[in-house]
């Protein structure tokens, strides 16, 4: 009889190989995520400070250019089929979708429901920037591209 500790790699074996491609597609996104902060908190809090929606927008447009290069490579290197130039744009037109689903949360959170100063206190608007921008923002756009990239841009495996 197999000793259960045995068992273990096998399994974590089999679980790559049916969700390695979300793990990779995760740890892209984490990284991107990283990118994405620290330049929307850059730019919101230096030369694009009274315009946080275009600091969200320009954070997660290189972020966009950072995920194409490594999803490309690394987290879909096993599907496409598509030339390159259409792979790329459409890449860019999912994620231009994904980019507005991004901001909406923020500009909801500043502009509908008035969450900055002088309505509520800097560390409120802060804090309110960050959870619509980078957590509600971030996980409706990352749903969306998970779905898109793997039916239209990455849509078929070559194995």
């Amino acid at each position: 009889m197999e000793h259960p500790s045995a068992a273990a790699p096998s399994r974590l074996v089999a679980a790559w190989h049916r969700h390695g491609e979300l793990v990779r597609f995760a740890l892209v996104g984490a990284s991107t995520f990283v990118v994405d902060t620290a330049l929307f908190l850059l730019l919101k809090t230096t030369v694009l400070e009274p315009k946080p929606v275009t600091a969200k927008i320009l954070a997660v447009l290189v972020a966009t250019v950072v995920g194409y290069l490594l999803n490309r490579e690394w987290s879909f290197r096993s599907r496409g089929g598509l030339a390159r130039p259409r792979e790329a744009t459409l890449y860019f037109v999912v994620s231009g979708v994904a980019l507005v689903i991004n901001a909406g949360p923020l500009w909801i959170s500043r502009y509908v429901l008035d969450l900055a100063t002088p309505d509520v206190t800097p560390l409120t608007e802060q804090v309110a920037d960050l959870v619509s921008a980078q957590v509600i923002g971030t996980l409706l756009a990352m749903g969306f591209r998970w779905w898109a990239f793997r039916r239209w841009v990455f849509p078929t495996a070559l194995r």
